[in-house]
């Protein structure tokens, strides 16, 4: 291993800095906010940012990860922790291997220029035709709602 690179922690968990969630729910004076260590760097493509947020549809979990955004197409020469505060305060053991601490998704960064308005008659009318037909017909949100992923 090289030189400096000895330094880094090895350990899969260690204490985060709480200022970071000061004057949040997140934060007690009696609590550690914790971060799960990862060891790779993560690169995107410019003009893309990493959305880290705790795993989806995944209450059980003992913890919760801190959501954030970090630009990765600009910061790609250090690694990326994920910061978490530990809620189950009773627990005792170790995560089973697997468990999932983080959900990342690159996210395009683009301008632009929202609006707001009122719901004209023809915007209602729209809109109870539609929740009409989603109530009448099974499937009808897959099949003309959906954008094709790939």
């Amino acid at each position: 291993m090289a030189g400096n690179l000895r330094n880094l922690t090895r350990s899969p968990i260690d204490y985060h800095d709480s200022v970071q969630v000061k004057g949040t729910p997140f934060f007690d004076d009696d609590r550690f906010i914790i971060k799960f260590n990862n060891f790779w760097t993560i690169g995107l493509p410019a003009g893309y940012s990493l959305f880290v947020t705790h795993p989806v549809n995944r209450a059980d979990l003992p913890f919760t990860t801190l959501t954030g955004l970090v630009d990765s197409d600009l910061y790609v020469d250090s690694l990326v922790h994920f910061p978490a505060r530990w809620n189950d305060i009773t627990f005792n053991g170790i995560l089973p291997k697997g468990t999932p601490v983080a959900q990342c998704i690159a996210i395009k960064r683009e301008g632009w220029v929202e609006q707001f308005s009122v719901l004209s008659e023809q915007d209602a009318q729209r809109l109870l035709a539609t929740a009409g037909a989603i109530a009448e017909e099974t499937g009808i949100y897959r099949r003309e709602f959906r954008a094709p992923k790939r």
